[in-house]
């Protein structure tokens, strides 16, 4: 699964998803893209999940590129165990995104095909998403 290598801080806070993204909000490698319709959370368990379901789909064929990286340590405290005693240890990564971001990019494949590795992968996140066309360069 995807995690980062080294982090400065083993635990963090929750924080706020409000807002919208503005970097990474355009496509930038391939030619088509999943865009977020919405504000989540995304585990490196989804994200490996909706990659495979892509790859799958357009076997040999096309690249894809993962516009998203899981560096939010979610920690958890284990069952049964009584309140107090300070803050879980880490137990999943996950990236938060917010509505607008590019979450996958792939080049190379048919329209047709695009579309429906989109839709595959989609089924596996948590949030609603759309499909987007590379803009022709000016």
């Amino acid at each position: 699964m995807l995690m980062p290598k080294k982090v400065k801080h083993r635990k963090q806070m929750r924080g706020r998803m409000k807002g919208v993204a503005n970097r990474g909000s355009a496509i930038s490698f391939g030619e088509f893209g999943l865009k977020t319709l919405e504000a989540a959370w995304i585990t490196d368990r989804q994200i490996e999940a909706a990659r495979i379901a892509m790859t799958r789909h357009i076997k040999r064929g096309g690249k894809i590129w993962i516009r998203m990286f899981p560096d939010k340590p979610v920690t958890k405290k284990p069952a049964e165990t009584r309140m107090g005693k300070g803050k879980g240890a880490p137990d999943h990564w996950v990236a938060v995104v917010r509505p607008g971001k590019i979450l996958f990019e792939m080049e190379g494949v048919t329209p047709t095909d695009a579309a429906e590795a989109m839709r595959l992968a989609s089924h596996k996140l948590p949030l609603r998403t759309a499909l987007v066309k590379r803009e022709m360069a000016h």
